[in-house]
């Protein structure tokens, strides 16, 4: 998919990316390279989750280099929801994006999700990775396991929040940061996602999705969700229709 110009934004303007690290050796001088080049006025909140490999030390680093890069730690491992919401916590730019911090999610979509936001037509954006572009029909799929199961789940979300998604469970959600006021997140794994969704579908706010890239990695390359989170995403939408 072409990379979308940037649409017109105020001079003071500032996107908060936030990042939850955990073991990402890997890629993470990789994936913050690549949030650095997008052409937008922004700061990176890296949240290091208890990592046991090198990722305190490349953050450390990184953020020793660039000043727009902000990093804070968790004492051990407390999960994705613990890391976002201190990243929530911290985020200070007028729009925030969660991002991964594998290479599975491109940076250079930041441009299509904030678009309906800076046009005022939209609170929130999911990237969704099952949207087709038509500029650009030809891109890599999910594998079939893992592109069921999150058509099953964001199907039951529909379901239960009455919206018409077609990727709940995608990482990319950029939205308002006022869209936080107020909301707590209780998650500490992966339901992170229907929590978030389910939470947002009950306020007036305006959802809106557009199309990403999206290139899936493997177990063995660190892909870390399993059928578990699956079956806790399920219990998730379940209990958030009704609580919070």
């Amino acid at each position: 998919m072409k990379t979308s110009p940037l649409p017109p934004l105020p001079a003071d303007f500032l996107l908060s990316v936030v990042m939850p690290v955990y073991n990402e050796q890997a890629t993470l001088r990789d994936i913050v390279a690549k949030v650095l080049a997008v052409p937008v006025r922004k700061e990176l909140v890296l949240v290091d989750d208890g990592s046991k490999d090198s990722s305190r030390q490349i953050l450390a680093e990184l953020a020793a280099a660039h000043p727009e890069v902000r990093v804070f730690e968790h004492d051990k491992n407390r999960g994705k929801g613990a890391a976002l919401r201190t990243g929530f916590e911290q985020a200070r730019g007028e729009v925030v994006v969660v991002q991964d911090a594998d290479l599975e999610y491109d940076p250079r979509d930041y441009p299509v999700l904030l678009e309906p936001i800076v046009r005022g037509d939209a609170d929130v954006v999911f990237g969704s990775r099952y949207l087709v572009d038509s500029r650009d029909p030809g891109r890599e799929r999910d594998h079939f396991y893992h592109y069921l199961g999150n058509r099953v789940l964001t199907f039951v979300s529909n379901l239960f929040t009455g919206l018409n998604l077609t990727d709940m469970e995608t990482c990319y959600k950029c939205f308002r940061r006022e869209v936080l006021q107020g909301l707590s997140i209780d998650s500490r794994r992966f339901t992170v996602e229907p929590e978030f969704t389910a939470k947002i579908a009950k306020r007036p706010v305006r959802i809106w999705e557009v199309p990403i890239r999206y290139q899936g990695r493997k177990y063995s390359e660190g892909k870390k969700i399993t059928w578990r989170d699956g079956v806790a995403a399920i219990w998730a939408i379940v209990k958030y229709r009704f609580v919070g």
